[in-house]
């Protein structure tokens, strides 16, 4: 049994995704973003009370890269070879998602969490998004003829591709041409739609983009 504890918009949106890229069977539990994931019962699933937790194998994955990497090991695909010539490009790329989204977490705490808005920092909400710009400027640079991070769609295109879902609420992507129609690639594939909010679920951006705070 394959069981995924979920906020929608979060970084378990990189474990869904994967876990319909590979077909795989499984159960969701799904959260608003709020106190109920420090209810002892999940923090005796996660320890921290965050997102995701995967329980699967009879353990439990709490970091999205861990469960993206175990998952693709596990069945397969998706991953590369240990000790193939592109191993270590794609344990990279695989984490290059949490280079970009240690910056949305900041921007998400100023912009979604922080109340009042007079508590909010203009200085924070200037420069993440300045350094999100160049995250997307080493990507542009990877994807140069190229339609994946690597030769073929993988799982560092999940977690990179998750981390642009959020990051493109406070940085905006159309500046860089080969990366905008390389995120529109991974929005049609199908099994991003599904890891999407549905109806009737609370999503944590309230808003289509955050501008730059006056300060």
């Amino acid at each position: 049994m394959i069981r995924l504890h979920h906020v929608p918009e979060s970084r378990s949106m990189r474990v869904l995704w994967m876990l319909h890229e590979l077909g795989l069977e499984f159960d969701v539990e799904t959260y608003p973003f709020d106190r109920s994931l420090r209810d002892p019962a999940y923090l005796a699933v996660h320890p921290a009370g965050r997102v995701p937790a995967l329980e699967i194998d009879g353990i439990v994955l709490f970091e999205s890269g861990a469960a993206l990497l175990y998952l693709a090991v596990r069945e397969g695909r998706l991953g590369r070879v240990q000790g193939g010539v592109d191993f270590a490009e794609w344990l990279n790329w695989l984490h290059f998602a949490e280079t970009i989204s240690q910056h949305v977490a900041a921007l998400t705490q100023q912009h979604v969490m922080i109340y009042p808005a007079a508590k909010r920092s203009a200085l924070v909400t200037k420069l993440e998004p300045m350094r999100l710009a160049k995250t997307f400027q080493a990507l542009e640079s990877r994807l140069k003829g190229r339609d994946f991070l690597l030769d073929e769609f993988s799982a560092a295109d999940v977690g990179v591709g998750q981390a642009l879902y959020m990051a493109r609420h406070f940085a905006r992507l159309e500046p860089f041409e080969r990366l905008s129609a390389y995120y529109l690639q991974l929005s049609q594939r199908e099994a991003f739609k599904k890891s999407l909010p549905v109806d009737g679920e609370s999503r944590l951006y309230g808003a289509a983009f955050y501008e730059v705070l006056d300060g």
